[in-house]
């Protein structure tokens, strides 16, 4: 059975394609993994990825990703695939998400995968109902192929969670092993905005013992403030499964309690609305 803290992308024994029961999605989502190396161009402090590497992924197999995501939509939608891998309180069809194993938006076929996606949802009549969700750092927003996919991911009535986990540029080197750089992102995500639908998420939890302090939660408000309007919303989330990363020893969940009072500052301080999921 699938559970929200196992997201194993080798769970149906595809290259490219992967069911997971996703506690933010709220019951079973398609994954689209465009990183089968376990190669990204971040380097989370938090990530759940195994022998995670620096870099970009391998030339995309399209027609082995359509077989594999017709195959697999099949088994959901006409077969017993709910029956059989699903818990029966999570037992619906949610999303297809491009997320994987890196960062999906440094495929140079993303754009090309976004299409053969959207192509494979119209042949099930799925286009517009079943939406479709790019889970990006948004690092890579200045390559015209990117903003072509996410264009075109907005056509399809899809929207992209945009990770934003801190403002101040010491805690994005730290956590997210890259430069930090507010207006860069700032920039990034409002491109985003203007090309399909935004959710910001944010991972929050304690580093060595102390939770993101006030100085980290006023310039994480700030630097949202300025799109207010703008967003979707943020999805709040705390830590739900375990890190594979060197830096695991010195992560801790926090209380859901801390995370429900700083969604009431985000939205107090932006006006924009906030969904926790601890």
């Amino acid at each position: 059975m699938l559970t929200t803290d196992d997201h194993r992308r080798d769970s149906a024994g595809l290259l490219y394609v992967y069911p997971v029961v996703s506690r933010r999605a709220g019951g079973v989502s398609i994954g689209i993994n465009l990183n089968p190396n376990n190669a990204c161009n971040w380097a989370c402090l938090y990530c759940q990825v195994e022998n995670l590497t620096r870099g970009g992924p391998p030339a995309i197999d399209l027609e082995c990703l359509e077989r594999e995501l017709v195959a697999l939509l099949d088994d959901v939608l006409h077969g017993d695939f709910m029956a059989r891998s699903v818990p029966q309180e999570a037992r619906r069809l949610m999303d297809v998400a491009f997320s994987g194993n890196g960062e999906p938006t440094s495929a140079a076929e993303f754009a090309d995968a976004i299409g053969c996606v959207g192509s494979v949802l119209e042949r099930f009549g799925l286009n517009g109902k079943l939406p479709v969700r790019l889970i990006t750092n948004g690092s890579l927003l200045h390559r015209p192929v990117v903003r072509s996919g996410i264009r075109r991911l907005g056509e399809y009535g899809g929207e992209v969670w945009f990770k934003v986990d801190r403002a101040l540029d010491e805690e994005v080197e730290e956590i997210n092993g890259v430069p930090g750089g507010a207006e860069r992102v700032l920039k990034n995500l409002q491109l985003c905005a203007d090309l399909a639908p935004t959710w910001v998420q944010t991972c929050w939890f304690a580093l060595d013992g102390q939770a993101p302090s006030s100085e980290s939660q006023r310039a994480y408000c700030d630097l949202l403030h300025k799109l207010s309007g703008k967003l979707q919303g943020v999805h709040l989330y705390g830590l739900a499964r375990p890190s594979m990363q060197p830096a695991a020893p010195r992560l801790k969940a926090l209380p859901a309690e801390v995370l429900v009072e700083f969604a009431r500052q985000v939205e107090k301080e932006t006006g924009i609305r906030v969904v926790v999921s601890p």
